[in-house]
């Protein structure tokens, strides 16, 4: 289980990084996207990956089964913010590409 959260968060980061470093705005959009959801995968991992824990304590739960509910209620915040972030972001990008006629993060056009 350890190991195919890593992956994902190392696929995530990569993918995110690679799409930051693209010339279309877009593009770089997306990649803010895809590491702020491989930062937030992170967080919710450090919470200890549990299976079959009780979401909720009773008097006879061991402490030591649950899952730590901090980062996930830190998670949650931060997929709400970051959707907000992102939904502002595409507006300013359609704003500034109908005013400068581009996409690009220079706001040139390579010639090809």
């Amino acid at each position: 289980m350890e190991m195919v959260v890593a992956l994902a968060i190392g696929v995530l980061a990569a993918s995110g990084i690679w799409l930051l470093l693209r010339p279309r705005t877009f593009q770089v959009i997306i990649g803010m996207s895809l590491l702020s959801y491989a930062v937030n995968l992170f967080i919710f991992s450090m919470g200890r990956l549990k299976v079959d824990s009780p979401p909720i304590l009773d008097g006879a739960t061991d402490l030591s089964r649950l899952a730590d509910p901090v980062p996930q209620s830190l998670v949650l915040t931060a997929i709400v913010i970051g959707f907000a972030t992102t939904a502002l972001f595409l507006v300013v990008i359609i704003a500034t590409r109908g005013m400068t006629g581009t996409d690009h993060v220079d706001g040139q056009e390579r010639d090809s």
